[in-house]
């Protein structure tokens, strides 16, 4: 295959990713506690045509040397960690992290997972779960008799009762960080699950060794700017147009001289 038809097909390859890159943005700008992803791109191998620093005679060197690239490809997604918008709810068990730190979900397998959404409800048994029902770690069960809930910046959850103005601790919403949260897996479901990049979480009380602290009533918004999205479309969708047009005239350039030569 020609080296300037391959070439272009690579970079419609890797726009065409980029594109579901953004619109996945996009789609989840809405979405509590979305991060951003942003898509690296990486040249691929160089033809090395003429060696830069071989002789060019025997007393002298090329200086630069001839290279041709064969394309690009994305070599990963990043995600953008930094803090969302935080957006005042007034549900009880709307919560958010304010700085680092995610809370910690018990996956069905007994695994953990870790998410920043906190839009958190009861179960049938009073146990606080996430969207999904998979319940917050460590476990918190509200009983029946709570008349209200109270979760304190250091995540102690609290309850008062009927009859009484004594508040009752129900135990601690503990927070956990990573080494390498962009090594984070993301799996669905607003959840994202440890790997061999990230390292091993390290767990600890909120707003105590760099953790953030808890907000009740309160839940965090996409990081996503919508305004930069659409700029990286235009962007995305060019330099695909670019590569379209370099590949149109690459065909029209053999066209001609095929023509010439028969």
């Amino acid at each position: 295959m020609d080296l300037a038809l391959w070439t272009a097909k690579t970079g419609l390859d890797a726009q065409n990713t980029q594109m579901a890159v953004i619109a996945n943005n996009l789609a989840n700008s809405n979405t509590t506690g979305y991060k951003a992803s942003r898509a690296a791109f990486q040249d691929l191998m160089y033809q090395n045509v003429q060696q830069v620093g071989a002789q060019s005679t025997q007393n002298t060197q090329y200086s630069t040397g001839l290279s041709l690239g064969t394309g690009v490809r994305i070599a990963q997604t990043e995600k953008n960690y930094s803090q969302g918008s935080v957006l005042q709810t007034g549900g009880t068990l709307d919560l958010s992290v304010v700085g680092e730190g995610f809370f910690q979900i018990t996956m069905p397998d007994g695994t953990l997972a870790y998410t920043r959404d906190g839009s958190f409800s009861m179960d049938m048994s009073g146990n606080v779960v996430n969207a999904s029902g998979y319940p917050i770690s460590p476990a918190i069960t509200i009983p029946i008799t709570a008349q209200s809930v109270t979760v304190g910046n250091d995540g102690t959850v609290t309850i008062t009762t009927a009859g009484t103005a004594k508040t009752t601790t129900l135990g601690q919403i503990q927070l956990a960080n990573f080494i390498n949260v962009e090594g984070l897996q993301p799996s669905g479901n607003n959840l994202l699950i440890e790997s061999a990049a990230s390292g091993s979480p390290q767990v600890g009380t909120a707003g105590t060794n760099g953790l953030g602290t808890v907000s009740q009533g309160a839940l965090e918004t996409s990081n996503v700017n919508t305004v930069t999205e659409l700029v990286n479309m235009i962007e995305c969708q060019r330099a695909y147009e670019m590569n379209s047009k370099a590949i149109s005239t690459t065909d029209q350039m053999l066209q001609y001289l095929t023509q010439n030569l028969s």
